[in-house]
């Protein structure tokens, strides 16, 4: 797995504010502080910016969410499952920096977490993400169900196949080894994990997103 996690911290209310290299220094100013508000970032120009603005924008959208649907078309959807996990993926740059992970759709308790990977996509990223959930659902002999907000992730997992574009290079070769063994895994294991799109119109963001948008 991926290696050498590096991130920055942006501390809006601590005991110092700033952006912080290492999360032991983030850590010291959010200690004992009560009403803390810090996020991690992939890069420091993201983090600088971040600090620059409202914590709010970072963390609590999905607090205000409101859908913009029909009352008839929301009770045509319906409540998620929360008998389930769900996948997220986050890239900084097209390709970029990209990063992963699983949480409880009910509690967003994390399960796991990869990356960040150099020079990634957010479809590999999405692809990689339920191709975890899958394999980590299978382990546990758990029934819960997946949710993603990817089409095309779920289209490439139905496909066994990461049908993306993006050329391998050297600095990118530890992704495409995990990719590999992405679909060496869904071509020598069966699950019964059902995998169902996120309605983000009606729910709003998947639990499991960064928050970054």
């Amino acid at each position: 797995m991926a290696k050498g996690k590096k991130k920055y911290y942006t501390v809006w209310k601590g005991h110092k504010t700033g952006v912080f290299e290492t999360w032991n220094t983030c850590k010291e100013q959010i200690t004992n502080f009560q009403g803390a508000q810090y996020k991690s970032f992939l890069t420091l120009e993201a983090a600088k910016n971040a600090f620059k603005g409202n914590y709010k924008d970072y963390i609590e959208k999905s607090k205000t969410f409101r859908s913009q649907l029909t009352k008839n078309q929301l009770d045509k959807i319906g409540q998620p499952n929360y008998n389930s996990i769900c996948v997220d993926a986050a890239v900084s740059g097209n390709p970029g920096k990209m990063e992963y992970r699983g949480v409880d759709t009910k509690t967003k308790k994390q399960l796991f977490s990869q990356g960040p990977f150099e020079e990634g996509t957010n479809n590999i990223g999405e692809f990689l993400a339920i191709v975890h959930g899958l394999a980590l659902l299978k382990k546990n002999n758990s029934a819960y169900i997946l949710y993603t907000d990817s089409k095309t992730a779920i289209s490439w997992v139905k496909k066994k196949a990461c049908n993306t574009k993006l050329k391998r290079t050297d600095k990118n070769q530890a992704l495409f080894q995990l990719v590999d063994r992405a679909i060496n895994w869904l071509n020598n294991h069966t699950y019964t994990t059902v995998i169902v799109k996120w309605e983000t119109k009606a729910w709003g963001e998947i639990p499991a997103d960064f928050g970054r948008k």
